[in-house]
């Protein structure tokens, strides 16, 4: 069963009724005692997991560049 709330409520509390939306609960608001939306719990995305040297070939250094290393001079080995 979905839980009713009124438009006006809805609009007052809507971070409230998301943060409290469980996957597949459902909210029914209401204008005037008629539905007018519904919001409905989603379950979480399920992330694919990184692949070691998915991105290589994606970063193209076009010069080598040691100019801006001379004030790390005593940082560096």
């Amino acid at each position: 069963m979905s839980e009713i709330v009124p438009l006006e409520e809805a609009q007052a509390h809507l971070a409230e009724l998301i943060a409290g939306l469980a996957p597949g609960k459902e909210v029914l608001i209401t204008k005037n005692e008629r539905p007018v939306a519904k919001l409905i719990g989603q379950l979480p995305v399920e992330r694919q997991p990184r692949k070691p040297g998915s991105a290589k070939g994606k970063l193209i250094v076009h010069a080598d560049d040691e100019e801006h290393l001379k004030d790390f001079k005593e940082y560096l080995p």
